[in-house]
């Protein structure tokens, strides 16, 4: 798995692929947090917080991660090549992992950057050092835990479709779902709402926002990302016949 793990970490560098997602994210995030006015401007806030930062980067991230896993096993149906990676003396959980981490781990270089966005608020803060860490840890660990997620929908989408468009358009639907569409259900509903609520991506990444690292939101994450593991490797064991 170790091989595989490294080939889709080279293949992403090999091409400026890799170069684009990490350049992309930095500059929405940065254009958006710095630059432009509007809700999410960080100097206009008047706060010493990194709260816009964590409210805009799951919907950036809704885009970008699909857009870097599309390609996962879409490519590898149209080029031909999956027959020859069946035939590796690897499991298929072993090569779904493999695929999974090397788009985390790329998705994980392109957050590591921002962390640069803790000093500047922390350092230019009145009184100096004037930031909660304690949310600000918690978000980016929630941002961990969402990126897992998000990256184990687009890795199964990417096995649906030899084309990496219609991959690209399913993960994003299937991600928007995850995060928002739930609380959209939720907010239309009056019965049983809070439940509908709390299957929602949205819900536990805004509890771990807080600070505070709940047991309940770190198994809600760790169950989409093996659920949609688990039907990935399905859907392999079913195309290898």
């Amino acid at each position: 798995m170790k091989a595989l793990l490294l080939r889709e970490i080279k293949s992403f560098f090999g091409s400026p692929i890799g170069y684009l997602v990490i350049a992309i994210f930095l500059l929405l995030n940065g254009l958006f947090l710095w630059v432009f006015e509007g809700d999410f401007n960080i100097l206009n806030s008047g706060f010493a917080v990194l709260g816009p930062f964590f409210k805009l980067s799951p919907w950036i991230l809704i885009f970008l991660i699909p857009a870097v896993t599309m390609r996962t096993f879409s490519d590898e149906k149209k080029q031909g090549t999956i027959e020859l990676l069946f035939t590796k003396p690897l499991s298929m959980w072993e090569i779904v992992n493999g695929k999974f981490l090397g788009a985390f781990v790329l998705i994980v270089l392109a957050i590591i950057p921002t962390l640069v966005y803790v000093w500047i608020i922390s350092h230019f803060g009145n009184p100096e050092g004037n930031i909660d860490m304690g949310s600000t840890m918690g978000s980016y660990f929630g941002l961990l835990f969402l990126i897992a997620a998000y990256t184990a929908i687009g890795i199964y989408t990417s096995t649906l479709s030899e084309n990496q468009i219609v991959a690209f358009i399913l993960a994003v639907f299937v991600c928007f779902f995850f995060y928002f569409g739930f609380e959209g259900i939720s907010n239309l509903l009056k019965e049983n709402s809070k439940f509908i609520a709390f299957l929602g991506m949205d819900y536990h990444f805004k509890s771990m926002s807080r600070g505070v690292i709940d047991t309940r939101d770190v198994l809600y994450f760790l169950s989409v990302t093996i659920l949609f593991l688990s039907i990935t490797v399905y859907k392999l064991k079913t195309l290898k016949g």
